[in-house]
């Protein structure tokens, strides 16, 4: 099969060991769509997994195994000089875990870093990662900033300093965070935790000050030389940005340009700065523009000394300006990203067109910085100069006018992003950092506080639909925080329970719900608040899985008394009453600290009464929860056929919704329930298309393990291996990712994985997989469930039917709620057969009763019907199951039956099997 060009660049970044993490940063795509041709590549180059597709890479021409690239931004010009520093800075990169360069605005500790990265990249065999620090208002967001350098999507369950973590682990890297200072608290916090975690990190950062964390060493950038001979770098700089701006000054002026550069402290920001005006002013004309009495800084430090340098040359080089292009350089000074001449027109109330001039004549006085991009031109103020344009609006009185004019842009940008289209995912990166400034300048004006809450909200939607769903569970939390009304309040908190939700954090659910109780309560909402605890308290028990400290049943049974009385005959919380009492009295979940038993009766029509009344209010996502608990309820009654079917409506109530935290929370839900309930009736065709659309929801794309997780079940029990062992190198990349997290869900996909090396005879793979199963955990579920099925059919296919009934020899009844969920019917079948194979005395009786449950199930019938042909040892029934496999989307137990047909059918059965990858 034809490889394509983006698969060929995916192969061979693969074989230089990247990420798909990196791969996805080194090629600007998501890892989502990284993962879809790693996939591609194993099926087209049919290797079994990463490590064997990294052998298929080619090597660049006459060249060793490169290394990852650089992730470092191009500068737009050359660097000058500075040949000892640069060597020196590398050099302690060599030998120590983290360097801080530390000066004064303007030094140029930028450029300096930069360039001794790209010399120290040797070094660094898994890349150089460069982080922008600017836009970073939040010292809480320093690891999200550092997750997108790295092209690091949010793991759900974990923070993004987790993510980091976990991803930089065992990597040689050099990562260089920039412009530290004015959230030193929060990279302090961030690099202690990594540098203790990730031994073969070592971190460059560049502050105005120490960040006085562990490990650092602070390496004081001096300024340039100033030797007036040919060794001057000072002098270097300012005649190449002379001669860049279209007139070269004459070798002779050397000794005056050097004058100069003293006078500017040797600042390379100052300099530049002064070159830019070189032609237009000449020497003279700098010279009178420095020797003007102008507004300085006064006393203190040699540091401040080089301020006042800077502080210098921008007066002057403000003062140069006309004052439209003053005002305009003050005013674009709030924005903290990248913006085009449209966003400044919006921002200062100008005509679009004079403000593109006005643009371009600050960047050809070096006060912007311009760059293209797919959106147009962009323009971006260098931190110092704009810290500068923030103290002349201030001086002007026009900061607060310019910081409300920044909101409403913002605000009105969030709003036209609130529909989703192709370009949606850039449009929204080009201005989060904005909306994120100007959130947290509105958060703390009591006069902006509507508008705060306005942005807050909208920022949380849009970081939800952008799957930084972190983020967005605390700007819903922000926005509860500023709402003045209680129940927008509450909303906002509900909103922030069903995020957490998402991000599978019981915890926060459980939390957030009893505070939008408080809150409901506080605006008069009785039946909300009661709602609400309700809600709390089926929480504690539907996703106990997903908690740290999981509430006692005894405190989710108080919340259910609490929420009795002030329930009324509001349909909506008696709905919410009605499914925490089924969910807290009867168990209808199977929750962690649940009985290990419940009366079937009680627990069914608990849950039918909660069905009825959250149909009864309208709302699909309350009668979804219901239904939740209804599957459960048959489930233990044994009725495998109505849980799927149970399990079916629940898709066909949400399909239609439109995106939203708790509708997405549900739906995940319903397509794992409903991948479950249909492989457990036998539709393993219908199991596989939940399961699909499962592994390929955009809010699982960064979480390829839980994505994966339900289809690597099914196609290990429809015995699909290729499909089995290209979804699992998915899997295990992202489960690593995310830090081998022991997560309960995840086990029978695991399972499922190992025993097809068990199939395939593959021993070291076998032993990878069981060893993942080890750190997964054991569960009651592995015991008596997916974990006695998937050994049954390994034991089985080996020949080792006694073993396979000894692995089986708990009755269904002994162990029914974790054999009646998904596993009763192959169970049941699989022991079937077994028994069968092993001679027992009673494999007849057993023939009997297996029929009568399993009937229906395909799959398991037709299990079923090969025992009973085995024991009769009829060939042509035995045969006749070939085609009843074939139909139910079984082939490896097509192939089995023909190997145990013996004579020519053995032949054919065998080649089957060769052709799955599996040895007869």
């Amino acid at each position: 099969m034809e490889i394509s060009p983006r698969e060929a660049e995916v192969l061979e970044l693969v074989g230089a060991h990247l990420s798909n993490a990196e791969i996805a940063a080194r090629l600007c795509i998501s890892v989502r769509t990284v993962e879809s041709h790693v996939s591609s590549l194993l099926r087209k180059l049919e290797v079994p997994d990463r490590r064997a597709l990294a052998q298929r890479a080619p090597e660049p021409a006459g060249a060793a195994p490169s290394r990852p690239a650089p992730v470092l931004p191009a500068p737009l010009t050359s660097f000058v000089g500075r040949e000892s520093e640069r060597a020196e800075l590398a050099g302690m990169l060599k030998e120590l875990r983290q360097v801080t360069a530390v000066g004064p605005g303007g030094v140029g500790k930028t450029r300096l870093a930069l360039a001794a990265a790209a010399t120290a990249t040797a070094e660094y065999a898994d890349g150089v990662w460069f982080v922008d620090l600017v836009p970073v208002t939040d010292p809480g967001m320093i690891a999200t900033a550092v997750a997108g350098a790295l092209g690091l999507g949010e793991q759900p369950g974990r923070d993004m300093t987790d993510s980091v973590v976990a991803a930089l682990a065992d990597r040689q890297a050099l990562l260089v965070l920039d412009n530290c200072e004015q959230v030193v608290d929060g990279v302090a916090l961030f690099l202690e935790r990594l540098l203790a975690t990730c031994p073969r990190v070592t971190v460059l950062a560049t502050s105005r000050a120490r960040l006085m964390v562990p490990f650092e060493r602070v390496y004081p950038v001096p300024p340039l030389s100033l030797a007036a001979d040919g060794g001057s770098d000072a002098v270097a700089l300012f005649t190449e940005r002379a001669a860049a701006m279209g007139r070269s000054p004459d070798p002779a002026l050397r000794g005056r340009i050097a004058s100069i550069c003293e006078r500017l402290d040797g600042m390379a920001l100052a300099i530049e700065l002064a070159a830019a005006r070189y032609p237009t002013l000449g020497l003279d004309g700098i010279n009178a523009a420095l020797s003007h009495p102008l507004r300085m800084l006064t006393g203190g430090s040699r540091a401040d000394e080089r301020h006042r340098s800077v502080r210098a040359a921008l007066d002057w080089s403000h003062a140069l300006l006309e004052p439209a292009d003053r005002a305009l350089l003050r005013r674009v000074s709030v924005f903290v990203a990248p913006f085009t001449a449209s966003a400044a027109a919006e921002v200062t109330g100008s005509e679009e067109g004079l403000v593109a001039d006005g643009l371009a004549r600050l960047a050809e006085q070096s006060l912007l910085v311009v760059t293209a991009s797919p959106g147009g031109t962009e323009y971006r103020a260098l931190e110092t100069i704009r810290q500068y344009g923030t103290e002349r609006l201030a001086e002007a009185g026009e900061l607060a006018d310019a910081r409300f004019r920044h909101l409403r842009w913002c605000l009105a940008k969030a709003a036209g992003l609130a529909a989703v289209a192709t370009d949606w995912r850039a449009r929204f990166d080009l201005v989060a950092d904005d909306l994120r400034a100007a959130l947290a300048w509105a958060a703390d004006q009591p006069d902006q506080r509507a508008d705060a809450y306005e942005l807050a909200r909208r920022l949380a939607e849009l970081t939800f639909t952008r799957n930084l769903t972190g983020e967005s569970q605390r700007r819903y939390e922000q926005a509860a925080a500023l709402a003045s009304d209680p129940a927008a309040g509450a909303s906002m908190l509900r909103q922030a329970a069903a995020v957490a939700g998402c991000r599978t954090v019981g915890d926060d659910m459980y939390r957030l719900r009893r505070e939008a109780a408080d809150a409901a309560r506080d605006a008069g909402d009785h039946a909300g608040a009661a709602a609400d605890l309700a809600s709390a308290a089926t929480i504690a028990f539907r996703f106990s899985t997903t908690f740290v400290r999981i509430p006692s049943r005894e405190e989710a049974l108080a919340l259910v008394d609490e929420a009795r009385e002030p329930a009324g005959d509001d349909p909506a919380a008696l709905a919410a009453v009605a499914l925490a009492e089924a969910a807290v009295l009867t168990d209808a979940f199977g929750a962690a600290q649940g009985p290990p038993g419940n009366a079937v009766p009680e627990t069914i029509a608990r849950v039918e009464h909660a069905v009825e009344l959250a149909r009864a209010t309208g709302d699909p996502l309350a009668e979804s929860a219901a239904l939740d608990a209804l599957t459960g309820a048959q489930s233990w009654a044994g009725d495998t056929f109505a849980t799927a079917a149970t399990a079916r409506r629940r898709i066909t109530l949400l399909s239609s919704l439109p995106i939203s935290p708790a509708g997405t929370h549900e739906l995940i839900d319903a397509l794992s329930i409903a991948t479950e309930a249909g492989l457990g009736a036998g539709d393993v065709p219908g199991a596989r298309r939940w399961a699909r659309r499962l592994a390929e929801h955009p809010s699982l794309a960064e979480v390829g393990h839980r994505a994966t997780c339900r289809l690597l079940m099914v196609d290990a029990l429809a015995g699909d291996v290729g499909e089995v062992l290209t979804g699992s190198v998915r899997f295990l990349d992202a489960w690593r990712r995310a830090g081998s997290p022991a997560r309960s869900l995840l086990c029978p996909a695991a399972a499922g994985v190992a025993m097809i090396h068990g199939l395939r005879d593959d021993h070291d793979a076998l032993r990878e997989w069981r060893e993942v199963m080890r750190r997964l955990g054991t569960t009651p579920e592995r015991s008596y469930g997916y974990g006695a099925v998937f050994d049954a059919i390994l034991l089985l296919h080996r020949g080792q039917a006694a073993e396979a009934l000894e692995r089986m020899a708990p009755e269904p009844r002994q162990v029914w709620k974790w054999v009646t969920w998904l596993w009763h019917h192959w169970y049941v079948a699989l022991r079937t057969e077994a028994a069968v194979l092993a001679g027992t005395p009673d494999a007849r009786d057993r023939l009997a009763e297996a029929r009568t449950v399993v009937a229906g199930n395909p799959v398991a019938d037709a299990l079923v019907e090969r025992a009973q042909a085995l024991l009769d040892d009829d060939r042509e029934r035995l045969l006749a199951t070939v085609a009843a496999f074939d139909a139910a989307g079984c082939r490896y137990q097509s192939a089995r039956t023909l190997a145990l047909a013996g004579g020519d059918h053995a032949a054919r059965g065998a080649a089957a099997l060769a052709d799955l990858g599996i040895r007869s």
